[in-house]
This record gives structure tokens, C-alpha cells and sequence, in this order.
């Protein structure tokens, strides 16, 4: 196949899948990852020109590195890897919870970075290639909630710049995708969403196909390796105290007493 081929993370859902639909209705071929979501990844590869999905439990390093290995041996034209797949789950810098810090460290920064390693080591690309790792305006704007998180995510960003240094091929790229408040988290209800995905400089919400047009933009690699973008409409350059779910829990509160 001489077609540029991009492997997406978690892309039978919500980003990933938004992410998915661009590149295939650019030319690309898709591999959709997932995890859990065989009929969601099968219903969104059908939709596309050239896709074919993948299963691969993130948690289990050595098989993600397999998944990476077998993937490369078979394709002449393997451009992307978008490590898009995270874990999102509630804790805070008062109590660390060790076993969702553990997923989080993994899920989140251990196995994309040995991917991304593994990538660069194995895939065969024309005018190389490119590691896009999603981070997190969290890296600009921290606050206490969802700590194990913040941290795998502020631990994923710091392997950016010294994957970008250690790269053998002058052509190769490795970028950060930082977004905000993009889809709805958790248990949010539409009105806290679009409330909460407001709070940001320009008091818009940041579209997902937006993120999506920023990854196809890397995917050339016209800028240079190791710069991270941040598509959340200036929320990174606030100060906020805590994370925006609860934000704007906290401002229908205030309303809510008025």
C-alpha cells in the first residue's frame, strides 16, 4: 500500500473518531484503534474509504509494542501514529488514589511513549514520519482535580522534546496536541457542558473537528519537532482553580441561590 497510513488510538469514540473521519476523508488509511469498542471501531472503518481497525489493551505495554511491531512489517507507508487514548478518572492532590494513578501513568504516558519509541524504530515512511502525542491544556492551566491524570499527561508532554532530540532520521517529527474542554466528561449534563466548555478566553466552544484539522496539520510536519499546540480557545492561558466540570457546577450554584 503506498496510500499514507495513520494509526489512531482510541478512535472508535468521541476525539479519536472525529480525528478518524478527517484523515480518511483526506486520503489517508485509517487504523482504528480500540480498546473495548469493536462494534463502534467496525461501524466507523466501514464508513471510511480505507480503514481497518485493531484491538490492543493499552495497559499491557508488551502488547502494545506487538500491536506497533506487526503493524509496521506489513505496511510501506506508515506516516502517523496519533496517540489519542487516555483514562480520565477522578482524584485529587489530597489523596492520591495509587491504583488510578498506576492506570493513568501507563494508559496515559508509559505505553504511548514505548509506541512512539517503537514507531520511530520499526515503520517505513515516504518523507518521514510523524508521532502526534495528545496532551492536555492541564500542562498551562493545572489544577487540583483529576491528579494522577494531570500528571501522566504533564509526563507524556515531557517525552515530546527528548523523543524530538533522540530521533535518528532529521525528517522525523514528534508534536504535542494540547486541547481543552472539547466533549462532554463524566456525568455532565448538556447544560454544565456547555457552560463548562465556555470557559475559556474567547467564551466559545472549541469544535472537535477543529482538533482534528490541528492533526492533519502536523501530519505534514511543517513545524519544527518537539512544539506542542494548544486547540482550547486560550483556556491554557487562564488560571483556573479547578477543573471546569466542577467550575460550572459551582457557578449553576451560584445562580441557583440568586
Amino acid at each position: 500500500m503506498t496510500k499514507p497510513a495513520v494509526l489512531i488510538t482510541g478512535a472508535a469514540k468521541r476525539i479519536g473518531a472525529e480525528m478518524a473521519r478527517a484523515f480518511g476523508q483526506n486520503g489517508w488509511h485509517v487504523i482504528i484503534h480500540y480498546g473495548q469498542s469493536d462494534g463502534a471501531a467496525r461501524t466507523l472503518a466501514n464508513s471510511l474509504p480505507s480503514a481497518e481497525i485493531i484491538g490492543c489493551d493499552l495497559a499491557d505495554g508488551a502488547a502494545a509494542i506487538a500491536m506497533i511491531e506487526q503493524i509496521a512489517a506489513r505496511l510501506d507507508n506508515w506516516q502517523v501514529l496519533v496517540n489519542s487514548a487516555s483514562v480520565f478518572l477522578p482524584d485529587g492532590a489530597d489523596m492520591l488514589d495509587p491504583a488510578t494513578f498506576q492506570m493513568a501513568m501507563q494508559i496515559n504516558a508509559q505505553t504511548p511513549t514505548m509506541m512512539a519509541q517503537a514507531f520511530l524504530h520499526a515503520a517505513n515512511a515516504m518523507g518521514g514520519r510523524r508521532v502526534i502525542n495528545l496532551t492536555d491544556q492541564k500542562l498551562e492551566n493545572p489544577n487540583p482535580d483529576f491528579f494522577s491524570y494531570t500528571m501522566s499527561k504533564h509526563a507524556l508532554a515531557a517525552a515530546i522534546p527528548m523523543l524530538a532530540m533522540a530521533a535518528v532520521r532529521g525528517e522525523d517529527r514528534i508534536y504535542g496536541l494540547a486541547p481543552g474542554a472539547i466533549l462532554p466528561s463524566h456525568d455532565q449534563a448538556e447544560e454544565e457542558t456547555e457552560t463548562s466548555h465556555r470557559l475559556n478566553l474567547l467564551r466559545r466552544k472549541t469544535p472537535a473537528n477543529e482538533l482534528a484539522d490541528a492533526a492533519l496539520f502536523l501530519a505534514e510536519g511543517h513545524l519544527a519537532s518537539g512544539e506542542t499546540l494548544f486547540l482550547d480557545s486560550g483556556q491554557h492561558l487562564l488560571a483556573q482553580p479547578r477543573d471546569v466540570i466542577y467550575l460550572a457546577r459551582q457557578i449553576a450554584g451560584e445562580e441557583g441561590m440568586r
